[in-house]
């Protein structure tokens, strides 16, 4: 596999960066058929309080991506190639079970443990269902909510639209709404 590190930002990727890096991305050629160039770019970001590794690997009939952000780099490297591994793990159950596009199964390997694939889909369900009352509220409001509650998102019902909106933190760290219609 060739790897190609790169970093934005202002942050230059050290030897060991760039060793790490390919190290780990290693392991995903397990996953692919031998005769299967592969090629990825993994772009290294830093800001002032996490590190942030995205990794994309364009293959014939798929582009594999995934994008984490961490306090440290290599913390981010780890979790981004877990990400890449569950990803084609999804993608080759997909192909399996399904004819999906032609030369798709080309790609992928066929040294696959459909065993432990299940029992990491079964892991992986639903563990809770809860239900919520909307309450009015403008954007300060929810915002305030979500900060008391300590989570991720928070949904309300809009004073002035009367809509259901969902508050959510963004990876950068901003927060964004997502209004219904």
């Amino acid at each position: 596999m060739k790897v190609e590190v790169v970093g934005k930002n202002g942050f230059t990727p050290s030897e060991a960066n760039r060793e790490y890096a390919a190290k780990k991305l290693a392991k995903l050629e397990n996953y692919f058929d031998e005769s299967v160039e592969l090629e990825a770019r993994v772009v290294c970001k830093v800001y002032p309080k996490f590190h942030k590794v995205e990794v994309t690997i364009p293959t014939k009939n798929a582009v594999l991506r995934a994008e984490v952000a961490e306090q440290d780099l290599y913390g981010a490297i780890d979790k981004t190639i877990e990400k890449l591994i569950s990803q084609i793990r999804k993608y080759k159950t997909r192909v399996k079970t399904k004819s999906d596009k032609e030369g798709i199964k080309e790609i992928f390997s066929g040294n696959f443990d459909a065993e432990s694939l299940e029992k990491e889909i079964i892991a992986s369900q639903l563990v809770r269902n809860k239900q919520i009352e909307l309450t009015p509220m403008d954007l300060d409001e929810a915002l305030k909510q979500m900060e008391l509650l300590g989570h991720s998102f928070f949904i309300y019902l809009d004073k002035q639209t009367n809509k259901t909106n969902v508050l959510y933190i963004r990876q950068d760290g901003d927060y964004a709404v997502i209004e219904t219609r």
